[in-house]
Parts: structure tokens; C-alpha cells; sequence
């Protein structure tokens, strides 16, 4: 009898399988920036065939008639190149992000942001490290995807310090920064980003709307504690308890102690740079107050005031001051002829992003040129109108569906851009604010970043693991990952519509019924 030397490999568990899937699909996406020219291709080619039939769509609340024009037109080619500047310049992510990132740029390259973070994790007792470092991510987001560099390892040294697994910090560290990547208790320039879009897309149907980076605020800054605290609760009653974690224990040595522990003189830093944030609040607060003070909206009123409209501008000038303070005390940014250098920096840190923008910005401008964006929401809106769903199925629909998107589109400015101008405008024909619509994409283009192969952080996290455990995998990564995902996708979503049904505001004037 003849035996085979064939060897049968092990079946691999579906949900490795699905990942695989996904994982090959995204690698065969291209880099946004070409995604955006051929959808912009593409679109050429719907509005030759749509113009062609005289296809047209009535606009709600004028009652305009749209008809789709032919952007591979003469006219349409003309459009395309005597905007191309204006669009892009006009872009209102684009001054939003990098005024922004001028002031955070100068806080982070100083040192303050990442001191900040190594005195909110060792100043609370050790049996608060997960919360302490959970809640120490959202804050982070403030530096962007800088946030993931400084985060993960700080939280290996943490728990090592704590006498706890390196693994589990790194861990933790991990995906509070992923899965709440847009809940923060401070206003980040992905706020910038996503409202910028947002705006853009709700002046398709209402020129005059503006959607502030503070739109969205108490929902943000109540949800970083409240994911904080289920990342916490899962970690502490799901994944402590597993066997394997307790082989990864071991104790710091003094080399990582240091790293963890803050000098004098960065304590007297920091101290100093509270005391000119609280100044520089104060000064705000105090301008504001005078009666007649231009600083404020018409009727006096906060809510449409020079500061929430132009936060980004006052938001730099905070980081900037608070940074150069710490910058000149520490030694870190010696000379004023330092705070350009940072800056540049910083700006140098989003050149990927303007270049995206670039390509966004034409889409866009193409989209609401063409009247195809006018075509799709206002059938969109028919359509959710005539099967008369109530606005909170709409709602979760929206999280399950970007949810999914995301783990191929990991992106977020990217695939907001795609959505937003559809999204949006539908939204606001059913009579639905935009910023509903945008909390619902900021969870579901959260929950699903710790799981997805696609994110370019997910290997990252991956090589600090193996640090610690040599034999670690993607198996690995997931089998903690995907617990705490799938708990905050379900909690932060319940947590939103709760939100939605008590009818709390999102942010400073942002009523949601």
C-alpha cells in the first residue's frame, strides 16, 4: 500500500479567512489620490450618458430644476480647468487643518503633548492603568496619527511599570487610539477635516450652512470617557483573564522607569504651560465678556461668535503659546527661530493629505457642477421618504454600513469625501441636521480601525507585540482586538441613539430636533 506524503494543512477559521479576503481586496484598491480620478472619470461618463436622456431632478426646498450637464462637455472641460485653482483654495478642510496644525505642531514638537500624556498615565494609582491609558489615547487624537507613535509603546512601559502584561498595554494603547480615534475631550484637526467636508457638502443645498470643528463637541468629549471606561470594563473582565497574558508579566527595569517618570524640570514646565493655557482662556472669556465686543455674533449671542467660527485660529494660537512655554523651558525649542522649524514640521507631517485634497477638490466641484450630486440625494431622499423609516433606523444604518466600508477604506478623509456630498444634502432633505449624519460616520469609521488589515497601524501594533511575544501573529493581534471592537461598536452606537433620544445638543448650538 502507497502512502501519500502530501500534508493536509489546517482549515483556517472563517473569520482569519474573511480578514484574508479583505486584506487582498484593499491591496488592490488604488492610492486615493488616483480613486479620486477615476471616480471623477467615471463621473464624466454618467453625466454624458444622464444629459444625453435630459435626465433632471427638482430640488426640494426651491423647487429649481436641476438637469444633469455633461461634464465631458466642452463647457464641462472649460469648467474643469477655470476652477481648478478656486476649488482648491477654496477647499475648507484645507486652511482649516493646517491653521490648526501650525499651533499643535509647535505643543508636539516641544514635548508638552507627549509630557502631558506620561503625567495623565503615572499620576493615577496602578489599578487605574487601563482607564488612565484609555483615556490618555483620546486625548492624543489631538496629534493626529502622530497619536498611534507615542501612545503604544507609552502604553508597553505603563503596564510593564505596573507590574502588569506589556502586552495587554500595547494593546490598549492600540486600539483606544483606533477604535475612538474620533472621540476626544480636546477639538483635533480631524475635527477640521470632517466638518470642513461636511460644510462643503451642506452648501450644496443650503449655501449659508456652516458646520464649526466645536459642532460636534459634547458629544465627543462625553464619549472619550465613556468609551475609556468599556474599553476598561472589557480589557479587566474579558482580557486580564486570560491564561496567556500572565507569560508576558515582567518587571521594568530602571531605563523604562525613567522614560515613564517626568523631570523637574518638565514638572515645572508643564505648570507653567497650564498656567499660560489658563490665561490664555481667561483673556478669551474676558474680551468676549465687553459688552458690544466684536468677538461675539450678532444679538451678542456665543454659539455664532468670531471664537466658534474661527476656533481653528484661536486653537493654534493656545497650542502655540502653551508649546513655545514649555518649548523655552525645557530647552526644546531654545530660540524663537525654533517655532517656524516645528511648524514646518508639522506641515511637513500633512503633505500626503494636501495632495489628497487637491484631487478631492476637483471631484467635488464636478459632483455639484455636473447636477449628478442633485440627482442621487434628492432620489435618495424620495426614496427614504417613501419608505417612511424613522431617522434613527436611518442613523444605524449609516454606522453599520461605513463600519463595513471601513475595513477597506480606512481612510477616513477619504471616505468622507466620497460620502459627504451624498450623504449630506440627503440628510438634509429628509430634514435631518448634517451633523447627525456625521456622528454616525465618525463610529463607524472608528470601531472597525483595530481590525482591519488595511489600517497601516494595524503592523505596526503587530511588531511592538512581538517585542514581547515572539511567536505573536495577526491571530494574535485579533483575537484581542475584535472583542473590544465589536463591544464598542454596539455600546457607542446604543450610547448615540440614547443620546439622540434624550435630544441632548451635539455641540455649542447644534440642536437635533
Amino acid at each position: 500500500m502507497q502512502h501519500s506524503d502530501t500534508v493536509v494543512e489546517p482549515r483556517l477559521h472563517w473569520l482569519f479567512r474573511a480578514i484574508g479576503v479583505i486584506e487582498r481586496a484593499g491591496n488592490k484598491l488604488p492610492h486615493p489620490f488616483w480613486l479620486f480620478w477615476i471616480l471623477s472619470a467615471i463621473l464624466g461618463v454618467l453625466s454624458l450618458t444622464l444629459a444625453a436622456l435630459d435626465v433632471s431632478a427638482t430640488l426640494p426646498n426651491s423647487g429649481e430644476v436641476v438637469a444633469v450637464k455633461n461634464l465631458l462637455s466642452l463647457n464641462g472641460l472649460a469648467f474643469a480647468a477655470s476652477s481648478a485653482l478656486d476649488n482648491f483654495a477654496g477647499f475648507p478642510p484645507l486652511t482649516i487643518i493646517i491653521v490648526v496644525l501650525l499651533g499643535v505642531s509647535v505643543a508636539e514638537k516641544s514635548g508638552f503633548l507627549t509630557a502631558l500624556l506620561r503625567m495623565t498615565v503615572i499620576r493615577l494609582p496602578k489599578r487605574l492603568i487601563t482607564f488612565a491609558t484609555a483615556f490618555a489615547a483620546m486625548t492624543a487624537h489631538v496629534m493626529s496619527d502622530t497619536a498611534y507613535l507615542v501612545m503604544i509603546p507609552l502604553g508597553a512601559l505603563a503596564f510593564r511599570a505596573a507590574g502588569r502584561s506589556p502586552v495587554l498595554g500595547v494593546m490598549v494603547a492600540y486600539v483606544s487610539t483606533a477604535v475612538g480615534f474620533n472621540a476626544s475631550p480636546l477639538v483635533t484637526p480631524g475635527d477640521g477635516i470632517r466638518t470642513g467636508l461636511t460644510t462643503a457638502a451642506a452648501q450644496i443645498v443650503d449655501p449659508h450652512y456652516v458646520v464649526t470643528p466645536v459642532a460636534l463637541y459634547f458629544f465627543s468629549a462625553v464619549s472619550s470617557v465613556f468609551l475609556a471606561m468599556i474599553i476598561t470594563l472589557v480589557v479587566e473582565t474579558l482580557l486580564a483573564k486570560r491564561p496567556d497574558v500572565n507569560d508576558d508579566v515582567s518587571h521594568s527595569d530602571d531605563a523604562e522607569q525613567q522614560q515613564l517618570t517626568l523631570s523637574p524640570t518638565e514638572r515645572r514646565a508643564l505648570r507653567y504651560s497650564g498656567l499660560v493655557f489658563a490665561l490664555f482662556v481667561a483673556l478669551v472669556i474676558t474680551l468676549m465678556a465687553i459688552p458690544g465686543s466684536p468677538l461675539l455674533g450678532k444679538g451678542g449671542g456665543i454659539v455664532n461668535s468670531v471664537v466658534v467660527k474661527n476656533i481653528s485660529v484661536f486653537l493654534s494660537l493656545l497650542f502655540a503659546c502653551v508649546g513655545l512655554t514649555y518649548g523655552r523651558l525645557t530647552g526644546s525649542l531654545p530660540t524663537l527661530s525654533d517655532l517656524p522649524a516645528a511648524m514646518i514640521d508639522g506641515i511637513r507631517q500633512i503633505a500626503p493629505v494636501i495632495v489628497l485634497f487637491f484631487a478631492v477638490s476637483q471631484f467635488l466641484a464636478y459632483f455639484e457642477w455636473s447636477g449628478i450630486g442633485s440627482l442621487i440625494t434628492v432620489g435618495g431622499a424620495d426614496l427614504l421618504q417613501s419608505v417612511e423609516a424613522p431617522h434613527w433606523v436611518i442613523l444605524l444604518l449609516i454606522v453599520l454600513a461605513i463600519s463595513i466600508l471601513n475595513m477597506v477604506i480606512t481612510s477616513g478623509s477619504a471616505a468622507w469625501s466620497i460620502l459627504a456630498p451624498v450623504l449630506i444634502p440627503m440628510m438634509m432633505y429628509i430634514q435631518m441636521p448634517p451633523e447627525l449624519a456625521m456622528v454616525g460616520f465618525q463610529i463607524g469609521d472608528s470601531v472597525t480601525n483595530p481590525v482591519s488589515p488595511m489600517n497601516a497601524y494595524f503592523v505596526m501594533a503587530l511588531g511592538f507585540v512581538q517585542q514581547y511575544r515572539k511567536n505573536a501573529g495577526i491571530g494574535t493581534l485579533m483575537s484581542f482586538t475584535v472583542p473590544i471592537a465589536l463591544a464598542i461598536l454596539v455600546a457607542w452606537t446604543a450610547f448615540f441613539m440614547l443620546w439622540y433620544a434624550l435630544g441632548i445638543p451635539l455641540g455649542p448650538g447644534v440642536h437635533i430636533r
